[in-house]
């Protein structure tokens, strides 16, 4: 999609590289470079700057890493500083675990990055871990950011970019409602502003939108095998998987998708909860960790009642990994690709995946 690129372990290296050798980018590509860096991951994005990767950019996670870097690089390097921002009040933790102190980025630049022969300092980058809302919460720490921006740019007239990471949300429910234009236009206004107010030019702006770009992708088709009566309230319908397996995301983070029937959408409902196949307590999905509860037809004997979840393209499977050792040995489903042909406008399905066999279970695990 001619974009640029970021990276976030010493592996990725190695698709920038693939890219690169099947003529898909070129040298000058901004390859952005985040995440904790390990020697390894030091190796190889020098490896990328020393072959003539002119836009590379490792984004400093602590004061440490430039020490690192000193010893791997060649050729001079752009370098970017990640902030450390203060969490929401009802956040795990108060201030994020990535990044360098707002107090002391200035003092940090002067120390290492100043005089450096080696080093250039191009971007700061701003992350927020629960995204970019409409929160006052949100435009304090994007005004403290640029204040820090400004201040530095005061000193280091090479810094010109500011990286916006935390994302777009996607939608996870029906009811859901959010102005992206809006808050897009809000942004670019206020660092407008914040430059004006300090008299320095406004930055390029990069930014990645991980569940945005790919979230709607991805749906999990499900059949219902049995239902449940527990007791006078809650009666459980049984999928043909396990969460565990296949929505990791619902009991790791709570994470919400929309859900809905497939079939029998004239028949009667009843509010109902989801349970997987595995033995395992937080193998479920319901209303407790959820909004709002579970709505689905009544079952029928011989109808046999399908769910979908939807938006599910974004961090899934990656938890288990695709083929790997699952949840209570529950299988990998199949995975069935729809596209469309765009000559005369027709979808079409094809096989991804089979289904994941015991034999291969097996094998991975020795036997």
């Amino acid at each position: 999609n001619d974009i640029h690129l970021e990276t976030s372990s010493a592996y990725d290296i190695h698709i920038i590289n693939a890219l690169y050798d099947g003529g898909i980018i070129d040298k000058d590509r901004y390859i952005i470079c985040n995440g904790f860096k390990r020697p390894q991951y030091v190796e190889n994005i020098a490896q990328l700057v020393n072959d003539g990767f002119a836009n590379t950019i490792p984004v400093l996670d602590n004061k440490e890493e430039i020490d690192l870097f000193e010893d791997a690089f060649t050729r001079k390097c752009k370098v970017g500083i990640r902030i450390a921002s203060e969490e929401e009040p009802k956040f795990d933790f108060y201030t994020s675990r990535l990044g360098i102190r707002y107090n002391d980025i200035v003092d940090f630049y002067k120390a290492k990055i100043k005089n450096s022969k080696k080093f250039q300092l191009k971007m700061l980058h701003f992350f927020i871990n629960t995204g970019i809302k409409d929160t006052a919460y949100y435009w304090n720490e994007l005004s403290k950011c640029m204040n820090v921006y400004c201040e530095l740019k005061k000193i280091c007239p090479e810094l010109d970019s500011l990286n916006i990471g935390g994302g777009f949300p996607i939608k996870n429910s029906l009811e859901f409602h959010y102005d992206y234009e809006y808050l897009t236009e809000e942004i670019v206004a206020q660092i407008k502003s914040i430059c004006q107010r300090n008299d320095v030019a406004e930055p390029n702006i990069f930014t990645e939108f991980g569940s945005f770009t790919v979230g709607e992708s991805g749906a999990s088709l499900y059949s219902i095998v049995n239902q449940k009566q527990q007791n006078d309230r809650e009666n459980w319908y049984m999928i043909d998987s396990s969460f565990i397996t296949t929505l990791p995301d619902t009991w790791g983070i709570n994470q919400r998708y929309i859900m809905l029937a497939i079939n029998n959408w004239d028949k009667e409902y009843q509010r109902v909860l989801l349970g997987g196949l595995t033995c395992d307590s937080e193998d479920f999905y319901n209303s407790e960790c959820h909004t709002s509860a579970i709505f689905l037809p009544k079952l029928e004997k011989g109808n046999t009642q399908y769910i979908g979840f939807f938006h599910t393209g974004a961090y899934q499977e990656s938890l288990g990994g695709f083929g790997g050792i699952q949840h209570c040995l529950i299988p990998a489903p199949k995975h069935i690709i729809i596209d469309r042909d765009k000559n005369n406008n027709e979808y079409y399905t094809r096989l991804f995946a089979k289904e994941q066999s015991y034999r291969s279970m097996l094998r991975i695990l020795g036997y």
